[in-house]
């Protein structure tokens, strides 16, 4: 049990006094640049995915004719 203290000791301490936080300006731009990527990611995902699938479907309507 005192090896559970002692670490959660540690890392309150070293998390206090030696990381070095960003600034809540920088932290909220950083936000909108991960929200941004984020977004623009799934819609070229969803685009390929749905090119694929047309192309599936055209693939699957020869084979059957």
């Amino acid at each position: 049990m005192a090896g559970i203290v002692n670490y959660i000791s540690e890392s309150y301490n070293e998390l206090k006094n030696h990381v070095t936080w960003t600034s809540w300006p920088e932290a909220q731009r950083l936000t909108i640049v991960v929200a941004a990527f984020s977004i623009v990611f799934s819609l070229v995902v969803w685009g390929v995915d749905s090119l694929f699938s047309q192309v599936i479907e055209h693939y699957f309507e020869w084979i059957k004719s």
